[in-house]
């Protein structure tokens, strides 16, 4: 016989005595055939129980993963929203800029045009008033000559009377 044998051999002996010296009935009673079928109810209960809870911790830990998804998912929407709300206003105020920009070139171009019949206007005069100046000094100069020769013959006309005299 062994120390290991003794051993067990007297814990097996405190476990079966109580500190008065009475034996405890307690552990032959639960080691009684009529309970083992009990037990083995109970212990079959309590697995399918203990499968049953981590069953439930992993559906709603799925259950949780999918609200994370579905908040994910709407947070991304929201910022869709916003961006596709964002893209419109900039269409629309670039719509707005396009409009504002053709009425202020179709302004331009009609004082542009008004300022061309001006200038063609203020070009035609000119050229008037060059052909009447040309015309002035071509009659001025034929005045002149005209003066000079009466002048001339003015002179001669008194000339010839104060020879005569």
């Amino acid at each position: 016989m062994t120390f290991a044998d003794l051993k067990s051999q007297s814990m097996k002996g405190q476990l079966d005595q109580k500190p008065n010296g009475e034996r405890d009935k307690g552990l032959r009673f639960l080691s009684s055939r009529r309970w083992y079928p009990a037990a083995m109810a109970l212990g079959i209960l309590c697995l399918g129980l203990l499968v049953t809870v981590i069953l439930l911790i992993i559906q709603l830990s799925q259950v949780s993963d999918l609200k994370q998804q579905q908040a994910n998912r709407t947070h991304q929407e929201d910022i869709l929203e916003g961006q596709i709300s964002a893209q419109h206003q900039t269409e629309k105020s670039s719509q707005e800029s396009q409009r504002e920009l053709k009425e202020m070139i179709e302004t331009l171009a009609h004082k542009l045009d008004e300022k061309s019949k001006k200038l063609m206007e203020l070009h035609h005069q000119n050229l008037n008033l060059q052909e009447a100046l040309k015309k002035a000094a071509n009659y001025s100069a034929v005045f002149a000559e005209n003066c000079i020769l009466t002048a001339f013959s003015i002179c001669q006309r008194k000339a010839n009377l104060l020879r005569v005299q």
